[in-house]
């Protein structure tokens, strides 16, 4: 997966003077970054199960709730709502 990521990191670097919106377009996406991030994809699906995931979609579901279950013990606790005392209006 890191050699994939590098690759699309250098399709985008093939391209120095685009901005990301430039280079994401997806009417003129680099045929190089979109065959690089392509290959990411497959990496990245291989990680996880031995069949690619049907949509990029499912993908992308599938990877945030895997990263909503990784960072949810780090998160604090959601406790109450704080009160706020009250004032009087001056």
């Amino acid at each position: 997966m890191e050699a994939a990521a590098q690759a699309v990191l250098g399709a985008r670097a093939a391209f120095p003077a685009e901005s990301l919106a430039t280079l994401y377009d997806p009417l003129t996406m680099p045929p190089a970054l979109v065959r690089a991030h392509a290959a990411l994809d497959r990496a990245v699906d291989a990680c996880y199960r031995p069949a690619a995931f049907p949509t990029e979609l499912s993908r992308l579901e599938f990877l945030f709730q895997a990263y909503r279950q990784l960072q949810a013990p780090l998160l604090p606790a959601a406790g109450p709502p704080a009160k706020r005392p009250r004032g009087r209006a001056a």
